[in-house]
Order: structure tokens, then C-alpha cells, then sequence
């Protein structure tokens, strides 16, 4: 890194000094204030052990909550006053970056039992963009399966093979599956780069659900070839396609909230910036020599593979002396919400667990930089906070307990002198402090409604009308969401931390979840929320409409769930100009093209994926050049008989690691195929001949 321009890399950094200086000054500074008053507020001015338990918990998430608002309201000055001059697209002008040349960039998609004609489509209209730019020739596609089951990676080996002859894209379109899929998605792409990361000097990486125009990924290769110290370039995904209510908030929320939120957490963190895994481009040299994973090799969720690899891998490129940026300017980039909240569950238990690994990289991690130890604290407070509002539930209830079932104590424990300790109440601080909470919770929403109207981005929300009314559309269900996440994400940490694997019943992998699935779900929710309510009626009716806020949503959390989950009503919304973004009024070509390649139909075969491997002469093909060739001596005998009883019994007679191993290996799949076509008309084989 000596060749750096050492003024350019003083400037940045101090800036950011600077700017992290302030906002922790305003964060711990209101912090501060609004602990104070909570003090005053507590009958004994903190004078128990409750009370200052109270008090940690609520400093914690008051905290917690004011870095969001902060950076939001940096965000939204920054658009307001023209946008960060020290962001890398605003370095430039449009001429220099057109002058840009290109230079050899691969583009991967790992891939684990996803949904293969909508991932493969998706991919598709990607590559439909580059060529359509004229710029298909820098840019070579690797989709990269960890898939296990055969009809799902049979099927994707066929898809493959349809794209390349639909676009023309042999030698440039490949495919490869792994044996052994070891550390997850990180191992996969760790396996592209000991293969073939050499003959690349960038890799721009996607999900399953990315999609990204052709000028914002040559505009990212253009940024890396001016800007040597870069390592990794973010983009900020917006979420497009929601089709359910959950959805449809989710993307709303994404669309007009992040770009104050993306804005000022890009200018907080500068070239220091977080990496998420996809819808980047990294820089393939450093990236192969500093980002390699070890296992951890602490003691329960801290020992093993790393789970979410992103914030670490952008942690160690930075201490290899590289720059992480977010670049929210870069847009035309794109991902999809899952589409009911019980599949947003699932996937937060996933990502529990590996955020709370972090904790073990944040502490003996060596020599990390602090704004990657920040990132690492602000992912694991993602889910922390939640037991936190729990405890502090907890606590808040066992001090009105105390207040009205116990006689006053005027020496409380750890109380010394004479004088006794009068308890005190100021309704009055109470309420001042509630409302600045509420107010860190939703002026930047607020705030978002104002840029955009400043902005002229108004209309493609539907108008400013709507725009407002969508706002509170998404708040209220904000507010019914919040308990629910809260009691999963605590469920979620615990189970994490005492490195067990607990799911939630009866979680839903349809587009719409059903009322049998939903009550069974939330059942817990119900009857904590239930008993809550009940309780705090029967103490004290002022303390039971203060916990209506957290106890409804919980009762109701089954038919919220289920109502969020429909698409009937996402698109009746939809009809009624609620809840709408830009890209849905002013369709973008790769969203587009992604969308026709989707609706075409995926196959016009009637049989499964392993029938048409064995028996369709060009997929038979096609497949024995995949498979492989060697064959070691202890298989063949085993091999044998299971072509056997694949011959007798069809595919339901073996089990799918069984069928792998057919698949996988040249000479069975041969054998196979000849006596499938000349087995009797009345066998399992001549049947599904006469379906060809």
C-alpha cells in the first residue's frame, strides 16, 4: 500500500475522526441527559439494586437507539446540503469515470437450493444488461451450488445449459458444483478463488434474490480501477418484487427510509464501511491474501466455522491496510424481503448465531480497526437489544409490583445515614422522556418524507399524499411487529449462546402462512402477552395501558402474521397507491427483462430431473460430460447394484445421496441409461418412456 496518495488518505481519515467524534458526542450526550432524567423519574433516584439495573438496561438501549436517529439525521443534512464531497462516486466527474477502461471482472452467484428457474432468470437479465451496454466481453459468469439435493442441482446444471445456448455464453457462463460444500457461502467462494481468482482482478459478488444493472457494475469496476486502495465497494440494495403485505412493507420501509440511514452511515464510516456479502465488488488479490476464515476456536457458538463471513472479511481487509466504502449513490441495485414474517424468522435464526460469533472477533480479534469493531458491536446489538427490552420489560414489572404490593421503604438496601430516602414521582419527566423516545423512533421517518419531497421523489412513492398516509401504514404495523421480533430474537440469543438449535414450529416456506402454523407459532407470544396484560390489570390499571403497546401485539400476533402474509392484500394496497416505490411506476430494463425471463415457463418436461438425466438423450448427455470419469475400484461393485435397484424400484427405491452418486459418476449413469430404454413397457423406466 505505499504507492496510496498519503494526503488523499489523511483527508478521509480525518474527516471521519471528526465526524465519529460528533456523533458519539450526541449519542452519549443524550444519552447522558435522558439517563439523568430516568433517575429523577425512579421513586429512589437509583437508590436500589432494581432501580439501577433499570437504569443500565435503559442507558444501554436509549443509546442504541439514538445511533440510528443521529445517523439518519447526518444522513439527511448530507442530501439536503448536496450530498457527501467525500464519497468516492462524488470524487469524479461522469467523463472521467466514462474514460475508465474495464478490465477482466468475474461475477459470481453461489448458490444453495434456491429456487432454480426465478435465480437463474435473474441472472440472466444481469448478463442481458452487460451485453445490451457493450460491455459483455470484460465480465465472466460463475454460478457457484452447494446444493445437495440431485433434483435440485440436476435441475440447475440443466438451466445452466439452456443459458448458455439461449445467449450464446459458452466460455463465458460456467458452472461448478462442489463435493464437499465446507464454511458455507464463504467456502464456496473460497473454492472459486483457489480455482480461478487468479485470472480475475475484481469479483463483484451476488445472492440468489440480486439483481443489478449493467451500468452500476461498470460504474463499481470504474471506481476500483481510480481508487487502488479500495478493497471492497458496497452498494445499498433496495428491495423490490414484494408481493405480500410483509413484503410490500418491507420494501417501502427499505426504499425511502435507507437513503438517509445508507447516506449517513456511508459518511460516518468512510473508507472504514461494513461489507454484507453481495451486491459488491472486492478486489480479488488482497481479498485471496488477507481474508481467509479459521475457524474459531473458542467454546460453543464461538468455536467452528464463521458463520456470517461479511463483516469479518471486511474487518481483515482493512487491517490488511485496504478500504471497505459503501457508495449509496451507486443505485440500480436490487434484492427481494422474504415474503412472510415466519420465513423473516427463520432467517434471523440463522444470522443470530453467526452476529453473536462476532463477539469473539471483536474481543480477541488483533488488530481491527475501531470502526470494524463498531460494526461488529452494531450487528451483535441487532439482536442483543432484544433480550435487553425483555429484561428491562421484566424489571419495569417488578418495580410496579413492588410500588403497589409493598409497603414504602424509607431505608432501602445499600440506603446509609439517619435520614430516611423519601420516594418521589415526576409524572411529568416521565412523559418528557417517553416522547423524546418516541421521537428518536420516528422523526427519521419523518425526516424521509421531507427528502424526499425536496428531492422530487415524491411521485414515484404515489404523491406526497400517499407517500404520508404510507408512512403511517408502516408504522402501525412497525408497532404490531416490534414485541413479536423482540420475544423470537431473545428466543433466538438464548438458544444461540447456549449453542442449541431451537426453531420456531411450523415456520412457513410459502408465499402465505396458514392460520393452523400461525397460532402454533406465536402460541408462546400469546400466552406471555395474555398473562402480561392480565397481570398488569390486576395490579394497576395505569400500568396496564402502559403495557397495551407490548402486550396487544403479542396476543395478536398469529393474525397478524397470517393477514401479513397475503398477497391479496399486498396487491389491494398496492391497487389502492399505498405502499409503493419508484422502480414499480418507472420499471428499470434489468428489472424487467428479470421479470419476462421469470414468467416464461420453467420446463416443458412432465418428468423429474433425474428421470430426464437418464433418460433424455440431450440432458443424458450433458450430464455424463459433468460427471466424472475416474472411477476407483471399492465403488464400482456398490455403484452396480444400485443401478440395479434403480432399474427395478425407479428413483423411490434410493435415497438422495444414493441418486447423487448415480449422477456423479460416468459409468453408472451410462449403464443407467441403457437399460432404463430397454426395460418392459410396464416397469417404472417404460412408463416414464411413454411420458417423453
Amino acid at each position: 500500500m505505499s504507492d496510496l496518495a498519503p494526503k488523499k488518505l489523511w483527508r478521509w481519515r480525518t474527516v471521519a475522526r471528526i465526524r465519529r467524534s460528533l456523533l458519539a458526542l450526541l449519542v452519549f450526550g443524550q444519552t447522558a441527559v435522558a439517563s439523568y432524567y430516568l433517575l429523577w423519574i425512579m421513586p429512589y433516584h437509583g437508590g436500589t439494586p432494581l432501580e439501577i439495573g433499570l437504569l443500565v438496561l435503559f442507558a444501554l438501549l436509549y443509546a442504541w437507539i439514538a445511533v440510528g436517529f443521529w445517523t439518519a439525521v447526518v444522513g439527511f443534512v448530507l442530501r439536503l446540503t448536496g450530498g457527501d464531497k467525500h464519497s468516492l462516486l462524488n470524487r469524479y466527474s461522469s467523463d472521467d469515470l466514462e474514460h475508465t477502461p474495464l478490465v477482466k471482472t468475474a461475477i459470481v452467484l453461489p448458490v444453495y437450493h434456491e429456487p432454480v428457474h426465478w435465480t437463474f432468470s435473474g441472472l440472466k437479465a444481469v448478463y442481458q444488461e452487460l451485453e445490451r451496454n457493450g460491455q459483455i466481453e470484460y465480465f465472466e459468469f460463475f454460478i457457484l451450488s452447494d446444493s445437495r439435493n440431485p433434483e435440485i442441482w440436476l435441475e440447475e446444471q440443466a438451466k445452466w445449459h439452456q443459458l448458455c445456448d439461449e445467449l450464446g455464453a459458452n466460455g463465458r457462463l460456467f458452472y461448478r458444483r462442489r463435493n464437499v460444500n465446507l464454511n458455507f457461502k464463504s467456502g464456496n467462494v473460497a473454492d472459486f478463488l483457489r480455482r480461478w481468482g487468479r485470472l480475475f482482478k475484481y469479483m463483484v459478488v451476488l445472492d440468489a434474490d440480486s439483481l443489478m444493472s449493467g451500468r452500476t457494475i461498470v460504474r463499481m469496476v470504474q471506481l476500483m480501477e481510480l481508487e487502488p486502495q479500495v478493497g471492497i465497494l458496497q452498494t445499498n440494495p433496495s428491495i423490490i418484487n414484494g408481493q405480500s403485505l410483509f413484503a410490500r412493507l418491507q420494501q417501502f420501509g427499505n426504499r425511502l427510509y435507507s437513503s438517509l440511514f445508507a447516506t449517513g452511515l456511508a459518511a460516518v464510516q468512510m473508507g472504514h464501511a461494513a461489507f454484507w456479502g453481495h451486491n459488491a465488488i472486492l478486489r480479488v488479490e488482497p481479498f485471496m491474501q488477507h481474508c481467509g476464515l479459521r475457524k474459531l476456536r473458542g467454546f460453543g457458538v464461538f468455536k467452528g466455522p464463521i458463520m456470517s463471513h461479511d463483516f469479518v472479511e471486511a474487518a481483515y481487509i482493512g487491517r490488511a491496510g485496504y478500504e471497505v466504502w459503501l457508495e449509496p449513490g451507486l443505485g440500480e441495485s436490487f434484492e427481494e424481503s422474504p415474503p412472510t414474517l415466519a420465513d423473516e424468522l427463520s432467517r434471523d435464526n440463522r444470522w443470530a448465531k453467526g452476529n453473536l460469533q462476532h463477539l469473539w472477533i471483536l474481543c480477541f480479534g488483533r488488530r481491527i480497526r475501531l470502526a470494524h469493531r463498531m460494526a461488529f458491536l452494531n450487528g451483535i446489538m441487532a439482536y442483543v437489544a432484544s433480550p435487553l427490552w425483555l429484561a428491562f420489560l421484566a424489571l419495569t414489572t417488578v418495580a410496579a409490583a413492588q410500588l403497589t404490593l409493598s409497603p414504602i421503604e424509607y431505608f432501602p438496601a445499600g440506603h446509609e445515614g439517619l435520614f430516611p430516602l423519601w420516594p418521589e414521582w415526576r409524572p411529568e419527566w416521565a412523559l418528557t422522556l417517553a416522547l423524546s423516545t418516541l421521537a428518536l423512533l420516528f422523526v427519521p421517518k419523518f425526516l424521509a418524507i421531507i427528502d424526499a419531497i425536496i428531492h422530487g421523489l415524491a411521485k414515484g412513492f404515489g404523491g406526497p399524499l400517499r407517500l404520508f398516509l404510507s408512512v403511517w401504514v408502516e408504522i402501525v404495523f412497525s408497532v404490531l411487529l416490534a414485541p413479536i421480533r423482540m420475544l423470537a430474537h431473545s428466543r433466538f440469543v438464548i438458544a444461540s449462546l447456549l449453542n442449541v438449535s431451537l426453531s420456531w414450529a411450523g415456520q412457513n416456506r410459502t408465499e402465505e402462512t396458514g392460520w393452523r402454523e400461525a397460532l402454533i407459532t406465536h402460541l408462546p407470544g400469546f400466552v406471555i402477552g395474555g398473562s402480561w396484560a392480565v397481570f398488569a390489570w390486576w395490579l394497576d390499571v395505569s400500568f396496564f395501558i402502559w403495557s397495551l403497546p407490548v402486550a396487544v401485539p403479542l396476543i395478536l400476533a398469529g393474525p397478524t402474521s397470517v393477514l401479513l402474509s397475503r398477497v391479496t392484500v399486498g396487491q389491494a394496497i398496492r391497487r389502492a397507491g399505498l405502499l409503493l416505490i419508484p422502480e414499480e411506476l418507472v420499471a428499470l430494463p434489468v428489472l424487467e427483462n428479470a421479470a419476462e425471463n421469470r414468467a416464461q415457463p420453467a420446463s416443458s418436461w412432465s418428468l423429474g430431473h433425474f428421470e430426464q438425466a437418464v433418460l433424455v438423450p440431450l440432458v443424458h448427455q450433458q450430464q455424463l460430460a459433468l460427471a466424472r470419469p475416474d472411477r476407483h475400484s471399492g465403488r464400482a461393485e456398490r455403484l452396480s447394484g444400485l443401478v440395479d435397484q434403480c432399474i427395478h424400484t425407479g428413483p423411490a427405491g434410493l435415497n438422495k445421496k444414493q441418486i447423487s452418486e448415480l449422477c456423479e459418476d460416468r459409468v453408472a449413469l451410462a449403464e443407467l441409461h441403457r437399460r432404463a430404454w430397454i426395460a418392459p413397457t410396464g416397469s417404472y423406466w417404460g412408463q416414464a418412456i411413454a411420458r417423453l
